[in-house]
């Protein structure tokens, strides 16, 4: 019998590490140091965090660059 792949993959703990990574930066950059009054006005927040957190805000990891710096600074691959 074959498993579906949502049962294969169920239980990965490598995955949810880079998820669970990325929230504690919501909450902490994002979600706790703004008072929202709404729940409208919490989700345009958070919304536009994914724009700063790629295009704006500076990683250790990537030598003080940003993911759009990394991705986008990067040579066109050939085409097979």
């Amino acid at each position: 019998m074959l498993r579906s792949a949502s049962r294969r993959w169920r239980g990965r703990w490598r995955d949810n590490v880079f998820v669970e990574r990325l929230w504690r930066s919501v909450k902490y950059e994002e979600v706790y140091l703004r008072a929202y009054i709404s729940v409208p006005e919490a989700r345009a927040g958070i919304g536009r965090y994914p724009g700063f957190y790629n295009a704006v805000r500076p990683h250790s990891t990537l030598g003080g660059r940003t993911p759009d710096q990394i991705y986008f600074d990067q040579p066109l691959l050939a085409a097979a």
